[in-house]
């Protein structure tokens, strides 16, 4: 037996106790977390001792209480250091390495182990996968107790997730989800930043982002794809072009899910400038090839960029320095930005998403805890800078949006100069992404849909983007198919047939292909062929970012195109969850959060093993056509003209589903009665 598939044994033992294990110590060769804000009263400290206690038995009580008070006061978070693994590489293994009795089970114990993988979790110590508070559980405690409840279950439990505590194994039955997740859902009155931050540090919830408390994250590779349409459909609707060669894009941010934009610019043709103040960022996506360059001078850096331009040679650059800093230098500049955008994490602008231009990054860690109120404003002055400088390059014709990360949101409540003049207040100057491109493509059907191969193996990713190539051949070439429709699939053609060469894995063999209903029925039925008649050695994990069609409601990101005024309504993201959990998916989840911040959307995600068995195959395709029909239904009903065609379509090919068509209001109508 493989020595650690023999270590994987502990799995099944849950909380390591007599004798408590010897503390490991703080790794340095890994990023950590900031230190979170002390904001708990001393009885608020003993309930938070008090909640952690509570998974040991009482005769540990006095010697974790004082190890448990040591964390909360110098990292606002009782982590449970103590308990952290060290007896095997935390990392998604081969399927049939877990002690597991359920192959499903089996399934989410690697993808929890993949989201904690140093390489693709942005602080895996703190249970922090990205975002730099989405969490995949609250402490190793939990991580330890759920692993422990998988190695278990059969195929007739169901186990519960409260913000990354496993309530318990509960009887269900084999067609119901095995896990169900939830993450951050409080009463609507309870659910503002301090609130979260009271009850983050008191562990009884958590901000599950949107894939990391999912257990559905796949490095920054689930963000490239959708990074190279936006840039690809930027290029066609700003600039009227679809070759971005030798077009200039300047952005921020190189952690998990920013991270991206560096290789997608790249594989655009385009020459990209990312700004990352975290030297450890930086080193690790240089590392992965996924930046080419790396300046911290920025006269030397703007030489090379004219240089590239000239060449119309592809580049990745990153700035190690403050976004701040590199736009205002740009502005100072005669350089040309053709595309600019922002990724740092404006949903959590004061624990570590967003760096002020004023001090050093390791001073910020500083302030952020023992400052929190100066920090802010330094926060707020810089969010200053940072729009003015933008609108200053917007006059000269850089073309700038929002990417769903609350810039926008932020610098207005920053008093930033970042409102449309005669919209009372309203408007944003700058568009958000999907308001003004991806929204559009979501109403047509299309999103992130995603596959993990269990075994571990890349000749089985090989041979799954060699169907997933033939399956768009085959789709794009109907007679049926409609102009717009057909030039998503020759986009997502050419994403995955080159995405091997581009070396995208990071963890687990993954992939990510945008496709729309029909395009994911028919994938997930030909993995689920393949992995039956043994052309793939393992079953095959499907899912999806919730950045999709109709998992997430957030009226900044995902909905920002919803016009009739139901954009913060949430009834989508829960039928969703809802829909998919009793239509055959293997675990599902609901979160408050996403990517842009706690209090700002809901949205729900699935996780789907394709086993080889006809049972999964039936799952797949009821399961899949109501997770994207759910969102193109309700995207149709708000007036998308995209939506209401593809809606229609998906009537025509199944008589069971029947939707609402909206009828529509003649303008002058409306204009003449008020």
């Amino acid at each position: 037996m493989n020595p650690t598939k023999n270590l994987l044994s502990i799995l099944t033992k849950g909380i390591a106790l007599d004798p408590l294990p010897e503390h490991p110590g703080i790794d340095s060769s890994v990023p950590h977390a900031p230190g979170r804000p002390k904001i708990l009263s001393v009885s608020e400290k003993k309930l938070a001792i008090r909640n952690s206690l509570r998974y040991f038995p009482n005769k540990y009580h006095e010697v974790l209480a004082k190890e448990f008070l040591e964390e909360l006061d110098k990292y606002g978070h009782i982590y449970m250091y103590r308990f952290r693994p060290t007896q095997y590489e935390m990392k998604a293994y081969p399927i049939d390495w877990y002690p597991a009795k359920s192959k499903q089970a089996a399934s989410i114990m690697l993808m929890i182990m993949n989201n904690l993988d140093k390489e693709v979790a942005q602080f895996p110590h703190e249970l922090v996968t990205y975002g730099g508070n989405g969490s995949v559980f609250q402490n190793w405690a939990q991580y330890h107790l759920a692993m422990k409840y998988l190695s278990e279950m059969t195929d007739e439990q169901t186990l519960a997730m409260y913000s990354g505590h496993p309530m318990g194994l509960f009887p269900s039955n084999e067609q119901s989800p095995r896990v169900i997740v939830t993450n951050g859902m409080v009463i609507p009155n309870y659910s503002s930043r301090l609130d979260y931050e009271k009850m983050y540090a008191q562990g009884v919830s958590q901000y599950g982002q949107m894939t990391a408390g999912s257990y559905c994250y796949i490095g920054p590779q689930g963000i490239v794809h959708g990074t190279t349409i936006t840039l690809l459909n930027a290029g066609r609707k700003y600039l009227g072009i679809d070759d971005l060669r030798g077009r200039l894009f300047v952005s921020s941010g190189l952690g998990g899910m920013s991270g991206a934009q560096t290789k997608a610019a790249y594989i655009c043709g385009a020459i990209c400038i990312v700004a990352e103040v975290n030297p450890a960022a930086v080193k690790k996506r240089h590392n992965q090839g996924w930046v080419m360059q790396v300046y911290e001078d920025l006269d030397e850096l703007l030489v090379r960029v004219k240089e590239a331009v000239k060449e119309k040679k592809p580049l990745s650059i990153a700035y190690q320095g403050n976004i701040v800093t590199l736009w205002e230098k740009l502005v100072e500049s005669d350089i040309h930005i053709d595309l600019g955008s922002d990724q740092t994490s404006l949903h959590n602008p004061y624990n570590g998403g967003y760096y002020p231009v004023q001090c050093s990054f390791e001073e910020s860690n500083r302030l952020m805890v023992e400052e929190p109120a100066k920090f802010k404003d330094m926060v707020q002055e810089t969010l200053r800078r940072h729009t003015d400088a933008i609108n200053k390059l917007s006059k000269r014709g850089m073309k700038f949006w929002d990417y769903g990360n609350s810039f926008l949101l932020e610098a207005s409540r920053a008093n930033a100069d970042i409102i449309k003049p005669n919209s009372e207040g309203k408007e944003f100057l700058y568009p958000s992404y999907v308001q003004d491109i991806m929204g559009d493509i979501f109403s047509l059907g299309f999103g992130p849909f995603r596959w993990v191969c269990t075994s571990g193996k890349p000749e089985d990713l090989e041979t799954t983007d060699r169907i997933a190539r033939e399956l768009i051949e085959k789709l794009r070439s109907a007679e049926d198919v409609p102009k717009n429709v057909e030039q998503q699939f020759n986009d997502n053609h050419l994403w995955i047939s080159q995405a091997g060469e581009h070396k995208l894995v990071v963890g687990s063999q993954a992939r990510i292909l945008y496709s729309d209903c029909i395009g994911r029925v028919e994938l997930a039925v030909a993995f689920n062929k393949a992995v039956a008649d043994g052309t793939l050695s393992a079953p095959v994990v499907i899912s999806r970012d919730h950045h999709d069609v109709s998992g997430t409601d957030a009226p900044w990101r995902e909905t920002s195109n919803i016009v009739d005024g139901s954009q913060f309504c949430a009834d989508m993201a829960i039928h969703n969850v809802i829909g998919d959990s009793f239509r055959g998916a293997t675990w599902v989840s609901i979160h408050n959060g996403g990517g842009t911040g706690w209090g700002e959307a809901i949205n729900g995600g699935f996780g789907m093993v394709l086993d080889g068995s006809k049972k999964q195959e039936e799952k797949a395709k009821l399961m899949l056509g109501w997770d994207v029909n759910n969102g193109i239904a309700r995207r149709s009903w708000s007036y998308n003209d995209n939506a209401e065609t593809t809606i229609q379509r998906a009537m025509k090919i199944n008589p069971l589903l029947k939707v609402t068509i909206p009828n529509h209001t003649d303008d002058n109508l409306l204009n003449n009665i008020l």
